[in-house]
């Protein structure tokens, strides 16, 4: 079966983050479908892509390959791309500048939009973990890809038995003493300063929150936004001057609710995902009898 491609809506500027390329918790097909279905002048990846830190010669799915190919022939047709870099491909960093047709690497980016300047960055500078324990940043990102790949399992077999999916890690995270403030945080301080820069908006990733939401600053107005993930929540943000921002859900849009048909594979990646999950439980407990 293969994947049916809704016509392409045209969209203005287009932001994508926190895909995380090789990981089990990518949702790659859902990402290409959604990829295919519009067509953007401007592409902006807000970091955390290609997920360097996890990063497996083992896992490399050809989905995961398709949609590298799919953002290659978006620049062959025109598109501008935007790579800005986050902390899971922080390695990219030392390409910063680097300008390749309409490919461009940077840490951050500022665009013109009709309603005032708009500021791009990945967002992971505000994360204390990632700037003073970054070896526990590490090991906490081990942590949730493992839940990730629990809660592949546990949706497979949910499917098979005609039962409703579950999100486990956002759960886990909703539960997580504090999230809500820190998330909280983490949209004030990218407000404050983007209203002392004067920006009219600023957008980021890294938090795996999507949100679009208008504060009110001493001295300006700010749209705090954020493109979520393509591994809990599929969404990402969109502009046209006619209608301004929007946040794209993919399990909202009703062009896409028809199944994603299994090929070969996908069920070897499920197949590999069980596999996977037991010999990370009994390293687990290998290292805890010692």
């Amino acid at each position: 079966m293969s994947l049916k491609t809704p016509k392409r809506r045209r969209v203005e500027v287009a932001v994508i983050s926190d895909v995380h390329l090789g990981t089990y918790g990518c949702h790659a097909p859902e990402l290409l479908r959604y990829l295919k279905s519009i067509k953007p002048k401007i592409l902006v990846l807000n970091g955390d892509i290609v997920d360097i830190w996890q990063f497996s010669k083992s896992y490399w799915p050809p989905a995961h390959m398709r949609v590298v190919r799919h953002l290659v022939g978006l620049l062959a047709k025109g598109t501008r791309i935007h790579y800005l870099t986050g902390n899971h491909d922080e390695l990219l960093r030392k390409f910063a500048g680097t300008r390749l047709g309409a490919l461009s690497i940077a840490n951050k980016l500022v665009l013109d939009l009709p309603e005032g300047k708009a500021w791009f960055f990945h967002g992971d500078v505000f994360d204390v973990t990632m700037r003073h324990s970054r070896w526990l940043a590490k090991l906490g990102a081990e942590g949730y890809d493992l839940l990730i790949l629990l809660n592949r399992l546990v949706n497979f077999v949910l499917q098979k038995l005609g039962r409703p999916r579950v999100a486990l890690s956002k759960a886990v995270k909703d539960r997580v003493k504090g999230a809500v403030s820190l998330i909280s945080d983490f949209e004030q301080t990218a407000v404050g300063i983007a209203a002392e820069a004067g920006y009219r908006y600023v957008a980021c990733g890294h938090i795996h929150q999507p949100e679009m939401k208008t504060m009110q600053m001493p001295h300006s107005e700010v749209t705090y936004l954020n493109s979520g993930d393509w591994v809990e929540n599929l969404t990402a943000l969109e502009y046209n001057a006619a209608t301004g921002w929007q946040l794209y859900h993919y399990a909202l849009d009703p062009r896409m609710q028809h199944p994603i048909g299994p090929d070969e594979s996908e069920a070897a990646t499920e197949a590999a995902l069980l596999t996977d999950l037991l010999a990370e439980f009994k390293l687990g407990k290998k290292l805890t009898e010692k």
